[in-house]
């Protein structure tokens, strides 16, 4: 079984802690991105079975798969997500088109550098994608350690858009599925936003 290189874990930590500091003092920009996927049959979430028996329900036809490429921002926890019935390069790629409309540089206005934090895996790797991410030099990637996905935070919002958006509901198609998706991640942002813009409140002494 692979295991994690502690000391990277440790020190790539660290960085983050710095950049997360960074972003919030407004000097940068910091997304977590990575990569899920849902299916059109049913997602079961807080759910009981026995120990060893297999969690699941009957449901009609065979699934179909929905990968989502995602990033989250580390102060808002804003989600931006690209789906596809793939996950490719040309699929993250797509993924860095959304995240160019966002927050690319624009004329006249100060450049704010955006720190991406990425595993290595093959997507992200990719003659495609080494190309595409060369062609942003306001974009620095921020690699993580093998086998660390506790150190991304967007596995935290994959998590609540799967149990509290997906879980015991049948699509009809990956279209269906899509659209929900969509929707939903609309929905978990504004309920971030919300609940962000109220950690500053102060109760009065």
């Amino acid at each position: 079984m692979a295991k994690q290189d502690a000391s990277a874990v440790d020190r790539i930590g660290l960085r983050l802690a710095l950049r997360k500091a960074q972003a919030a003092a407004g000097d940068i920009t910091l997304l977590f991105a990575d990569e899920s996927e849902a299916l059109t049959h049913p997602y079961l979430a807080h759910a009981w079975a026995q120990r060893g028996a297999d969690l699941r329900i009957q449901a009609p036809g065979q699934a179909q798969k929905v990968a989502m490429m995602g990033a989250q921002d580390a102060v808002t926890r804003e989600v931006i997500v690209h789906t596809a019935r793939t996950k490719r390069s040309a699929d993250f790629a797509a993924l860095l088109e959304e995240i160019d409309r966002r927050f690319a540089p624009r004329s006249g206005e100060p450049v704010r550098p955006l720190v991406l934090v990425l595993d290595n895996g093959p997507i992200h790797t990719s003659k495609l994608t080494t190309r595409a991410l060369a062609a942003r030099p306001w974009l620095i990637v921020e690699w993580l350690p093998k086998y660390a996905p506790e150190l991304n935070d967007i596995e935290r919002a994959w998590r609540d858009l799967k149990r509290h958006y997906l879980a015991h509901r049948t699509f009809a198609d990956a279209d269906n599925l899509a659209a929900t998706i969509h929707r939903s991640v609309s929905d978990m942002n504004r309920e971030r936003t919300q609940t962000h813009s109220c950690d500053s409140l102060r109760i009065a002494a």
